[in-house]
């Protein structure tokens, strides 16, 4: 029987079985494709001689350190996306775009040399053939009480493998949609899954090849929006490689998915049209990739169809939870609470994984002073984030003006800012051994657990103290008075949302030490 199953082969699905292998902890990984890297998706263009991102293009070092460590770690290679600060605008097909000033668009993003692909290559180099299965579509899912029995289909087959742990690491609403359960899962549940919209699932890429990049030689940045009614492409950007060498543009889609479906024969025509309004004739002689990721089965459920008004809300506490005593659990970019939607949320969820699944790190002399000694150390490190929490808000802050993200700043960075921290608190805990034995409980809450939890006493007010000071003297936010000059109804909204972070920041500590408790117990 398999120690864990995990079904998804995206970022999420390679970074936990990375994990686990790491750790020499038995699994199998499942893919419904005949590939690995879920929404991560390059292709190799002969015209520019290089990789060209069809699905994510960037990371963003300064708010995204996941990514960032991870990256390093791999020995991968990044670059900052080319951005001079100037954009063209093309309101009216008959007319030349303008020309405006646009610093920062991109707001710090980075590349991949080689792609994002190569962060997939570079997760499953050492991961052993045998356990990476592709091809292997999930229709059900049985609790047997010691393990869970998931049902594929293979190649015409029906295959049923039996597992002690299960991981979904795939869009929520395709397990909704797609999944049979056995027993069903509860009403709220089905409701979490069911509302997540899966990220850029109803979206589509282009991205065109040139023999040079004719575009830098005229003075333009590669940055363009197209907003008027026949626009095919909404939004342009440079993705030449990082000396240029290699010479290409990429755009998003500004049609529907039905309407790209009806003009799927004069797609390459349309795009090619549209570039040519934008950077003139020598932009017709181009070498296209498309990516309808609303056609993607394994990507794009029904709902997916109509995107959200506004930018989604991810890591819904109950697609954070393990299911059936712990054997079943959700991952996924979707699930995370911070960076949902995002590479660096795909990691998020792949370690709050790997913690619960792995519970018993090297163990030290136990007893009273080993908790000691853990509680200290994570004393120690919750105030060091007193000391820097403030400059993980101002990175956020500036990071959504320069990406145009510009309502709700204050509390959208704020709350980041704190999730960010309870992310890596976790991690931090994950890393230390407590005696867990002797923790009772008070109110639902291990005496341990308070211990851990005090040092972050008074910290959502410092944060929120130091981030009104700050805005304040803010020359970026003068002009947006709400966020100048948080009003009080505007400070308690975002206090509250403070307080729910906390409290499901609180309720992953005790259960945290509740599953090394379990180990504990069954040592």
């Amino acid at each position: 029987m398999l120690d864990t199953a995990i079904v998804g082969g995206g970022l999420c699905g390679l970074a936990l079985a990375r994990g686990l292998q790491a750790r020499q902890r038995g699994f199998a990984l499942f893919e419904a494709r005949d590939r690995l890297g879920g929404r991560i998706l390059s292709v190799s263009s002969e015209k520019a001689g290089m990789a060209l991102d069809l699905g994510p293009t960037w990371f963003w070092p300064e708010t995204q350190p996941r990514m960032l460590r991870l990256v390093s770690e791999l020995g991968l290679h990044s670059f900052p996306q080319h951005d001079t600060g100037e954009v063209l605008y093309l309101t009216d097909h008959d007319k030349p775009p303008e020309t405006l000033s646009q610093p920062g668009l991109h707001g710090g993003a980075h590349r991949l040399e080689g792609g994002m692909t190569s962060l997939v290559e570079a997760l499953s180099r050492d991961l052993p053939d045998a356990a990476l299965n592709l091809g292997y579509t999930l229709t059900a899912l049985a609790d047997c009480g010691d393990h869970v029995e998931l049902s594929f289909e293979c190649g015409g087959e029906a295959i049923v493998v039996a597992a002690r742990r299960v991981v979904l690491a795939m869009p929520p609403r395709l397990i909704e949609e797609r999944v049979r359960f056995e027993p069903a899962l509860d009403g709220k549940l089905l409701e979490a899954l069911s509302g997540t919209y899966t990220w850029m699932a109803d979206q589509a890429k282009v991205v065109v090849a040139y023999d040079r990049p004719f575009w830098r030689e005229a003075g333009h940045s590669g940055n363009a929006f197209v907003r008027h009614e026949q626009a095919m492409l909404g939004e342009i950007f440079d993705a030449c490689s990082a000396d240029a060498a290699g010479a290409a543009l990429g755009g998003f889609a500004a049609i529907a998915p039905e309407t790209r479906a009806a003009l799927r024969l004069g797609l390459p025509m349309l795009v090619s049209s549209q570039m040519v309004q934008v950077f003139g004739v020598e932009a017709e002689q181009g070498e296209q990739h498309f990516q309808d990721w609303a056609a993607e089965p394994y990507t794009c459920s029904r709902r997916d169809h109509v995107p959200p008004d506004s930018h989604p809300e991810y890591g819904h506490p109950a697609l954070r939870r393990p299911q059936w005593g712990g054997r079943l659990l959700f991952g996924g970019s979707e699930a995370a609470s911070y960076g949902g939607g995002y590479l660096e949320g795909a990691l998020e969820s792949a370690a709050r994984i790997q913690r619960a699944l792995i519970a018993d790190p090297a163990p030290l002399p136990a007893g009273a002073a080993q908790n000691e000694q853990g509680v200290g150390q994570f004393t120690a490190w919750v105030a060091a984030q007193r000391t820097s929490v403030l400059e993980r808000y101002k990175r956020l802050l500036h990071h959504n003006l320069a990406s145009q993200h510009t309502d709700q700043l204050t509390q959208r960075a704020v709350l980041g800012a704190m999730e960010q921290v309870y992310s890596e608190a976790l991690a931090q805990l994950g890393e230390l051994s407590f005696d867990t034995g002797g923790a009772s409980l008070e109110a639902g809450l291990s005496t341990l657990a308070q211990s851990l939890l005090a040092p972050f006493v008074g910290f959502n007010k410092f944060l929120l103290d130091e981030v009104v000071a700050f805005n304040g003297g803010s020359c970026a936010l003068s002009n947006f008075p709400p966020e100048h000059r948080p009003s009080p109804e505007y400070l308690e909204t975002t206090a509250r949302d403070l307080a729910a972070a906390w409290r499901e920041f609180a309720y992953n500590v005790n259960a945290l030490l509740a599953s090394r408790l379990a180990v504990q117990a069954a040592a």
